[in-house]
């Protein structure tokens, strides 16, 4: 026996429909099948879900390939940083294109800064001097530029030699250490050693007193007025005075 069709109904009124009837009779509403048993509508379906994956898969890769972007910049911030350090010249490779003559005139004015004391004027001139050390101009300026000294502590370690072994008085060895003839040190540099230096002031007019005495035979007088000259000790006249009361 041949199956009968299932009967259509009409989705908007509940009324029956004759077969493949595209209209209700009794609504006039359209005899219209759900797009889910259309035959286009699950291609659409697939082709959405495929994108939908690859698009997944797109994203997974791009991570993963985010995610190893940070050690490949390190790795080539490193090599690069390595290659830099291997372009750059070390201590060593600069010490060697430096001419023998400027390594010398270096060394010897670390020897006159550190054993005598000296300023910076007075070790130039005496590297370049015809009776000095006779090195040339540019190895002495290379000298004075890589030499590492402390002019402060050089002028005040030579204003303790003036006050120890001459007995100068502090105008004295202010002026022999600021002097061209002499220290050659800056005014700034002088005044340091001034305000720094230990000594007995009337000691060292009392010593010069004596040498007055001892070596030219002059009255006391005379030796007053030397101690205090301009010209002479420098000494204030409350250290001259103290000499001449305490001379044997």
């Amino acid at each position: 026996m041949k199956k009968q069709p299932k009967q259509a109904i009409c989705k908007n009124c509940g009324a029956a429909l004759a077969p493949n009837a595209k209209f209700c009779t009794a609504c006039g509403a359209k005899n219209v099948k759900p797009v889910f048993t259309k035959w286009w509508f699950w291609v659409i379906v697939v082709i959405i879900f495929i994108a939908v994956v690859s698009n997944g898969s797109g994203n997974s890769n791009s991570d993963t390939n985010n995610s190893s972007t940070p050690a490949a910049s390190t790795s080539a911030a490193i090599s690069s940083s390595a290659a830099s350090e291997t372009l750059e010249p070390s201590d060593s490779d600069e010490d060697t294109n430096v001419p023998t003559e400027y390594k010398s005139a270096l060394k010897k004015a670390e020897s006159y800064s550190s054993l005598m004391h000296m300023s910076k004027a007075a070790i130039y001139d005496q590297l370049v001097s015809e009776y000095g050390e006779q090195f040339s101009e540019e190895a002495a300026t290379y000298a004075m530029e890589h030499l590492e000294a402390d002019w402060n502590a050089n002028a005040l370690a030579q204003a303790e030699s003036y006050s120890e072994t001459m007995h100068l008085s502090k105008a004295g060895i202010y002026d022999q250490l600021s002097s061209e003839y002499g220290g050659q040190f800056t005014a700034e540099e002088a005044q340091y050693a001034i305000d720094n230096i230990q000594a007995d002031w009337n000691a060292n007019a009392l010593a010069q007193a004596e040498s007055y005495q001892e070596t030219m035979s002059m009255s006391p007088d005379a030796i007053y007025d030397q101690l205090i000259s301009e010209y002479g000790g420098q000494f204030t006249a409350e250290e001259a005075q103290y000499a001449i009361d305490n001379l044997s």
